[in-house]
């Protein structure tokens, strides 16, 4: 995109950077970026918040060497002040993990059924286990925001300062200036690293396969280890979980047993407490009274009987 004298400074509270994009062999014409910028605010506060900058419509090959490239060298202030650069994607899965757990926190706190994970003994998705990568760089089609948090307010104060000032000028920082080498290539040298990283080396592939079983193997032996106290181990109301496995031995049965016993002492005197069981006992009492009426009913006939057929000399 050409620059333009029409392009406002601030827009939405954001700050407009242009940047020069530098001509490509596929393209070779240089053209002008636009980035937007202003300090991060998010909608639930986090720790790192107010020594943040929020970046919008990043270029679609950004890389984090690029993001402090920007944001320190071009601008003329000194490297090692960016201490992370949080793209999209990346923000996600770490926001989505943060909300299962929560999600498991607050359903065990509702005593709610919530999805089993490792600590219940299920294998789930092993971490750390992954294949090799088959792509030697990431590109931002997912999303183009970024969060660049800084080692302190003061920084990114200065960077913020710095950045305001870029677009008051005509010479613009130019986009990836001095990473030729540090990050990897697009192009067709990309695509041929591809192609390479899709057939690893034959130690690598064992190497990773090797840990995938390790984890595999330990996650199962887990999974049985919880699957025996589930076994053995009673819950409050003397119920023993019902899993796959052998029984237990004689005497967590017996202990298992004698709790059960307990529970059921607790539950006396408990015979009233819903209310069909109230209707059930006074079923029972008028059928006994009912009964009983009959029984002394019978009687008082066959004394009448006897009375009756009295004859005194």
């Amino acid at each position: 995109m050409a620059p333009s004298e029409s392009v406002p400074s601030e827009i939405s509270g954001y700050r407009v950077i242009p940047i020069s994009l530098p001509p490509l062999p596929s393209y070779p014409v240089p053209a002008t970026h636009y980035l937007y910028l202003r300090p991060h605010e998010p909608k639930v506060t986090t720790p790192t918040a107010a020594r943040a900058l929020f970046l919008v419509n990043i270029p679609i090959d950004s890389t984090e060497p690029h993001i402090k490239n920007l944001l320190s060298v071009q601008i003329g202030l000194p490297q090692g002040r960016i201490e992370e650069v949080q793209f999209e994607n990346s923000r996600k899965k770490v926001e989505g993990a943060e909300g299962s757990a929560a999600q498991t926190k607050n359903a065990q706190k509702k005593g709610r059924k919530r999805k089993r994970g490792p600590e219940d003994g299920d294998i789930g998705e092993l971490e750390g286990t992954a294949l090799p990568p088959t792509w030697d760089r990431e590109l931002r089609t997912d999303g183009l925001t970024a969060v660049v948090v800084f080692v302190d307010r003061a920084s990114m104060e200065a960077a913020y300062k710095a950045m305001k000032s870029i677009g008051k000028s005509k010479d613009f920082p130019v986009w990836g200036k001095g990473l030729a080498g540090k990050v990897p290539a697009l192009g067709s040298a990309r695509y041929l690293n591809h192609h390479r990283l899709q057939y690893p080396d034959r130690n690598e592939l064992l190497e990773s396969v090797n840990a995938f079983m390790a984890e595999y193997s330990a996650r199962e032996a887990a999974q049985a280890r919880a699957r025996a106290r589930q076994r053995q181990v009673p819950d409050e109301d003397g119920f023993i979980t019902v899993t796959k496995g052998g029984r237990t031995d004689p005497v967590r049965q017996e202990a298992a047993q004698q709790l059960a016993e307990k529970q059921k002492a607790k539950q006396k005197g408990l015979e009233d407490f819903y209310r069909f069981q109230t209707r059930e006992k006074k079923k029972a009492k008028a059928a006994e009274l009912m009964k009983k009426f009959e029984e002394d009913k019978e009687k008082v006939r066959r004394m009448k009987e006897r009375r009756g057929t009295f004859k005194p000399e």
